[in-house]
């Protein structure tokens, strides 16, 4: 009997042509598109709405002559991604939606809705591949990158889990993205030349401040200029790690108002992240501003002169124990444990290599290269050459 596979068609070339993919495996195949958000303020209006999206999914579904099927799942969104973003925010720290939308909705809600429909699989359009493999005869799902360098997909999917592997099927995941453009173009799918979709995952590209104060308050506060001659923090181990070298790598840089001088006000210090360039609004500098710092319980920004700016590098971050997840539980480290991976801490950014030190309190991950804009929230991945191991949220 033929597996039957429920595809997100999203209304993109990349699900488009995951539908097609499947079709000629041999799979049963049906689609089902999910709006997940509902309220428009702070959308970038050349964007196109959910509505296009329906549209264009409906008509690959017709084209590749596939059941279709629709579903709202804005309320569990709401309350597992975005309300978790707001409170993140809050707190100043920068939170990834679109990881959150992977283990919350799409492996989670919509699978429940595609097992309502029959489904044995659920499919994405995602760059990213799956290997099954066996550890002491229990079956192990490795999530690999995607064999684009250019689109890979993986870190968006890090926090998944073993049991969301073992139902999920990344059909392009082997393809690059002209090889997935041309297939739909012989196939003159709908959706063949139709751009990627930008911003937020489900709500789209959104003009951050604006978006955020549907929950947040706009705040006036200080910016204040921290110059490059300030004294930073020099990380200098000796020979072995000690406890305090390791708390020391990880420590974010102490910033002081007295050490800077006021150079404009912003609309509160929640709506930016560490590295952030666009919004600060200030002009009359050689090279641009950047932030290097947040101080949300005194609204203050800091800002650092220039991509050299010894406030955007720190060498190392921390993940809390309770915030580390293993995509491959068998590989977890013991307490006291040190190891070698790879790790990005955002989308595109190039693979760091890092040591990893397990202790009672959480993971302390020092690169071997200072590191621009750690900042707390964030999604760091670790990856054994092209296998995503696991990941955490940055606590600093």
């Amino acid at each position: 009997m033929k597996k039957k596979v429920i595809i997100g068609l999203s209304g993109g070339v990349d699900s488009s042509v995951a539908a097609w993919v499947l079709r000629e495996q041999g799979y049963v195949v049906d689609g089902l598109f999910m709006r997940n958000w509902h309220d428009t303020t702070g959308l970038l209006q050349s964007d196109c709405h959910w509505e296009d999206d329906l549209m264009f999914a409906e008509m690959v579904a017709k084209k590749l002559s596939i059941p279709f099927h629709f579903v709202d799942l804005s309320e569990p969104y709401r309350k597992r991604v975005m309300d978790y973003m707001f409170t993140e925010y809050e707190k100043g720290r920068t939170p990834n939606p679109d990881v959150l939308c992977n283990r919350e909705i799409k492996f989670d809600s919509f699978a429940e809705e595609a097992r309502k429909l029959g489904g044995d699989f659920v499919a994405t359009g995602h760059y990213c591949r799956k290997e099954i493999i066996s550890v002491n005869n229990t079956l192990i799902y490795r999530l690999l990158a995607g064999k684009d360098d250019n689109k890979d997909q993986s870190y968006f999917l890090c926090q998944v889990s073993q049991e969301q592997l073992s139902y999920s099927l990344f059909p392009i995941g082997e393809m690059t993205k002209p090889e997935v453009r041309k297939i739909a173009e012989r196939l003159e799918l709908p959706t063949a030349t139709r751009k990627d979709s930008q911003g937020i995952c489900f709500v789209g590209k959104v003009h951050l401040p604006t978006f955020l104060q549907q929950k947040l308050k706009a705040k006036d506060g200080q910016i204040v200029e921290i110059p490059v001659t300030t004294e930073f923090k020099k990380w200098e181990p000796g020979d072995s790690l000690s406890e305090k070298d390791l708390i020391s790598a990880v420590e974010p840089h102490k910033l002081n108002p007295a050490e800077g001088k006021i150079i404009g006000i912003h609309n509160g210090a929640h709506f930016f992240t560490i590295g952030q360039r666009k919004g600060i609004n200030v002009g009359g500098y050689k090279e641009p501003l950047f932030v290097i710092g947040t101080d949300v319980e005194n609204n203050i920004l800091y800002v650092g002169e220039g991509q050299s700016h010894p406030g955007l590098y720190r060498k190392g971050l921390q993940v809390r124990n309770d915030e580390i997840h293993w995509i491959r539980p068998d590989l977890e480290m013991a307490e006291d444990e040190s190891r070698e991976y790879m790790v990005r801490i955002r989308y595109r950014q190039p693979l760091q290599k890092a040591r990893f030190y397990r202790r009672q309190e959480g993971m302390y991950i020092i690169f071997n290269k200072l590191q621009r804009g750690i900042a707390p929230g964030q999604f760091a991945a670790w990856y054994d050459g092209d296998e995503v191991i696991g990941s955490g949220v940055i606590n600093k």
